[in-house]
């Protein structure tokens, strides 16, 4: 299969083949996601066999609006038209309740609940819109492997495997959204994002959750990103928490190193062996999975140390992904 590379001009030709049942990338502003219709069950499928995900890992379903979305949920509570409000469009999803048959159980995971995203992303909306069907959102790239930020790491991952990628250029955010269960009481982040449980527990005045807890073996996960290894290029990831310990590091040409630019100025490695995530959180927000996919393609690096950042609620999500692909491994001097 020829994997086709479309731009903002050709969503007319994007929205044919997902009508046909292929599937399509397509950019968000946190990462690029692998899009099929999300009522149509083989086409489903087809996203995990082409993503080599478990199939009892759920997808989140992306809408043009909160009117798609009523159509398969059994109810929007006041909670959820409140951070609609506030966040839609934008990188927030919320677990609700849906109508019984409405979506197909590969969605699903045979569970009662499904996520729904409406990302700020226009050229994602004007497809969604033109082809009148949600489409299911997960990353467009190799399960387990960092999540794509552009057009070219979904053309490096599932080229030959996929119809189509909707080039939209370079990812805003960089990290995946925000994911709040609304069927819980009180509600719970499943999975941390750029809008973080303090921005939701002031928009709704109640206290919003973070959930720590792992999900058993045998257990169906409510949503993405809380059971399986993710975000792990082919080598070992070591979290540096501590600036100070970058100058104890054994550093050689096997070795690349991914942190601030600060950092990165004092460190007596070759340019080669060095990613700059930029100047503060935000930025190395955005920059992550771009540094774990660029040690990915040099050959001779044998272990990435990554900067680790301590700043309350803000660093949750980077250091969910972080921590997700390093499998938990500290540097300990």
């Amino acid at each position: 299969m020829e994997t086709k590379i479309l731009s903002k001009d050709d969503l007319d030709q994007a929205a044919s083949l997902l009508a046909q049942g292929e599937l399509v990338a397509f950019p968000t502003e946190t990462v690029y996601g692998l899009g099929a219709i999300a009522t149509n069950e083989t086409s489903v499928k087809n996203v995990y066999r082409a993503k080599g995900r478990p199939s009892d890992n759920p997808l989140i379903v992306t809408v043009a609006d909160e009117a798609m979305m009523r159509r398969y949920v059994k109810a929007v509570p006041e909670e959820a038209e409140k951070l609609i409000k506030h966040f839609w469009p934008g990188p927030l999803t919320l677990l609700l309740y849906v109508k019984p048959g409405s979506l197909p159980e590969a969605v699903t995971g045979g569970l009662p609940t499904a996520a729904f995203r409406c990302p700020d992303d226009q050229l994602t909306h004007d497809l969604i819109a033109k082809l009148g069907y949600p489409i299911v959102g997960p990353s467009a790239n190799t399960s387990t492997k960092p999540s794509p930020t552009t057009a070219q790491h979904v053309y490096h991952d599932l080229k030959g495997k996929i119809a189509a990628i909707v080039d939209g250029g370079a990812t805003r955010v960089g990290l995946e959204s925000t994911i709040i269960d609304l069927t819980a009481q009180p509600p719970v982040v499943l999975r941390p994002g750029e809008i973080t449980p303090e921005a939701l527990s002031t928009v709704l005045g109640e206290p919003v959750l973070l959930n720590t807890g792992k999900v058993g073996e045998k257990d169906i996960p409510k949503a993405p990103g809380m059971k399986y290894r993710h975000y792990a290029p082919s080598e070992p990831v070591v979290v540096v928490d501590q600036v100070s310990d970058f100058s104890k590091l054994m550093l050689d040409e096997t070795t690349g190193v991914m942190a601030l630019s600060s950092v990165l100025a004092d460190l007596a490695v070759p340019d080669a062996n060095k990613f700059n995530l930029g100047n503060n959180l935000v930025d190395a927000d955005h920059n992550l999975f771009a540094g774990l996919r660029y040690f990915d393609d040099q050959a001779g690096i044998k272990k990435i140390y990554v900067q680790g950042f301590d700043q309350g609620q803000a660093s949750y999500a980077y250091m969910n992904r972080l921590n997700k692909a390093a499998a938990g491994q500290h540097y300990r001097k």
